[in-house]
């Protein structure tokens, strides 16, 4: 009886409208089609993409009951978000202005961020939202920089000006400098590029506060320290050239932090890894190639693109090759391995070399043009294409240590290289490798892209061949008529001799007409 009572008032409400004359009003469409009480995530918040959010509600629409109503209705809702998603995207495209000819008269006198793109280009295609999103934001932040872009198939003149060799090229133009941007083609990093080049070239940091602060905003970035000298001069003649990857502070000696140590001034100091490095001249070298090594941290998460980079700076690359998803212990232990040498050698190896660790082998085989076994540490020279693979046993970071030190000394053989047998290797590689990944991602269109050109190809040298064969055979029916004309003259010869010598009169005999023929031939 108490469960049933339980149960006679769960219902009560159910009656109470009916009571009243039926069930509420429905609520209007677009409430139907997103319902509030479905939970909004954080990252579709503020301003930032409306596009974003218009996608959530679209996932909303199909998963939620809207999906099962009447089909007028969820039509409703489709076209509500496909307007919602039109807007937003000539919404953000209005931040971004296309530039023509007359570009390169007006640009002088503001900070422009231009993409230089080609109309068939896919990368530029893939790079266009990201692009659109850049300039709203750059716009919402009230930056000076202006946002734009140029078909640099439309305006060679002006692309070939700025140095524009490839589809799609980033510059920030500001005054009669353009800056190259050659980093991650991501919204995050190339707003920071535009903000860390359209401002100062040295930045001040005028207090301890303000020096912690860019401690901790910024994981890698390079100090002056002191008054006029010329080691400011060539710090300035840096930072001028090396803008586009790092940033560039000049502080008085009480600013920086205690624990800094200063055997000279002025000095040039790099704060990265929670330590500092400072430039020694007779060590280091060049202030602007050490700048140039010094800009990494010390241990990175490799990819292409890095490696690519890392080849300017001279280093050499020890990576521990492993399968983040593999989750057993030797994948973990040369990953450790290789971090607590960059760690603990720090002071022994940070001038000569890099340290990290790369998912996966792929990238790698194509660099070794071999297939290397995961997991794995290899060393790469990324400025003549050396390697060094390991020849030992590495238990520990004393052995890594140690297997380093073998590598400075000249005693572990390098493989590799760019010998112009390796050159040719490499083209063979290259063609090989293409032809595969044609073949496994689409084999019909290998077979056309293949087949065909063999095809045409069959076909003409079966045509040259038959045409020397019939050539030949003409040529030996000739020789063969030519032999018997000339074994035929000496009978007619002797023929008409003999009516001469008193022989015997018989009559002429009449020649055949073909013999006459090639008798005047």
């Amino acid at each position: 009886m108490r469960r049933g009572s339980a149960h006679a008032q769960r219902r009560r409400p159910a009656r109470s409208w009916e009571s009243r004359g039926g069930p509420p009003a429905p609520p209007p469409p677009c409430v139907q089609s997103f319902p509030s009480a479905r939970p909004r995530p954080a990252s579709l918040s503020g301003s930032s993409s409306l596009g974003r959010r218009c996608l959530f509600l679209l996932r909303g629409l199909c998963s939620s009951p809207v999906a099962s109503m009447a089909p007028r209705r969820r039509g409703a809702g489709l076209r509500l978000c496909a307007t919602v998603f039109l807007l937003d995207m000539a919404f953000c495209k209005g931040f971004v202005e296309d530039l023509d000819e007359s570009f390169k008269d007006n640009r002088k006198d503001d900070i422009w961020l231009v993409d230089f793109y080609a109309p068939w280009c896919g990368h530029c295609k893939k790079l266009e939202p990201i692009w659109n999103e850049v300039g709203l934001e750059m716009k919402s932040i009230g930056s000076p920089v202006k946002v734009g872009k140029m078909d640099a198939t439309s305006y060679s003149s002006i692309a070939s000006e700025f140095g524009v060799r490839g589809y799609p090229t980033i510059k920030l133009l500001k005054g009669d400098l353009a800056y190259n941007y050659r980093g991650p083609r991501t919204k995050d990093d190339i707003i920071e590029f535009a903000h860390r080049v359209s401002g100062a070239l040295i930045r001040p940091l005028p207090s301890q506060q303000m020096f912690e602060h860019v401690q901790k905003r910024h994981r890698v970035f390079f100090v002056y320290i002191g008054g006029e000298s010329p080691l400011k001069e060539k710090y300035i003649d840096a930072a001028s050239e090396l803008i586009v990857y790092t940033y560039f502070f000049s502080a008085s000696e009480d600013v920086v932090p205690e624990y800094v140590i200063l055997k000279e001034m002025p000095a040039v100091l790099v704060f990265k890894d929670e330590t500092y490095f400072v430039y020694d001249e007779y060590e280091d070298g060049d202030l602007s190639s050490w700048i140039n090594r010094e800009r990494f941290q010390n241990y990175l998460t490799m990819d292409g693109f890095l490696l690519y980079e890392l080849g300017d700076t001279g280093k050499l690359v020890a990576i521990a090759v492993i399968d983040e998803k593999n989750t057993s212990n030797e994948h973990t232990r040369l990953k450790s391995i290789i971090q607590e040498v960059a760690r603990d050698y720090r002071d022994q190896f940070h001038r000569d070399f890099q340290f990290g660790h790369m998912d996966g082998n792929d990238y790698i085989n194509t660099l070794l043009m071999d297939e290397l076994k995961v997991p794995t540490v290899v060393v790469l020279n990324t400025s003549n294409q050396q390697y060094f693979l390991l020849d030992r046993l590495i238990g520990s970071a004393e052995d890594m240590a140690h297997f380093i030190r073998d590598i400075l000394d000249g005693t572990v053989p390098a493989q590799g290289g760019d010998s112009i047998l390796q050159r040719l290797k490499r083209i063979i590689f290259d063609a090989k490798s293409t032809i595969v990944s044609i073949f496994k991602s689409s084999p019909l269109m290998g077979c056309f892209l293949f087949g065909l050109p063999l095809g045409v190809i069959s076909i003409m040298c079966y045509g040259i061949y038959t045409a020397d064969t019939d050539g030949g055979y003409i040529e030996e029916r000739y020789e063969v008529s030519r032999s018997e004309i000339e074994s035929q003259e000496p009978v007619e010869d002797s023929k008409e001799q003999e009516p001469s010598g008193g022989a015997t009169l018989g009559p002429t005999v009449q020649e055949p007409k073909d013999v006459l023929e090639k008798k005047k031939d």
